[in-house]
């Protein structure tokens, strides 16, 4: 399976997945040992290096006391305003230059 070319999308997710462990107060460890899954895997969701199996997903949720479904509003939410935030091309600027 080819990698996700929707970087805006994974950063999104990085974002809410450490901005909601550290609401709770959860260390990196504190999660993986929460959900049984390695400290490493979890520093790298982070990162935007990994990017979770459906099933996985379903645990990090749990995990950030969420549903699935919450989860995936503040992801949403996290996109929309990174968006919002993106600087826009001025006038006469191309892409790739």
């Amino acid at each position: 399976m080819r990698p996700s070319r929707n970087l805006p999308l994974i950063q999104a997710f990085s974002a809410v997945l450490k901005a909601r462990r550290l609401e709770l107060g959860m260390t990196q460890e504190d999660l993986a040992g929460a959900i049984e899954l390695d400290r490493p895997y979890i520093t790298m969701l982070e990162a935007g290096r990994k990017q979770p199996t459906l099933s996985v997903l379903w645990r990090i949720a749990a995990g950030l006391q969420f549903s699935a479904g919450e989860l995936a509003t503040r992801v949403d939410e996290q996109l929309a305003l990174a968006r919002r935030l993106r600087p826009t091309s001025q006038p006469g600027q191309e892409r790739g230059n």
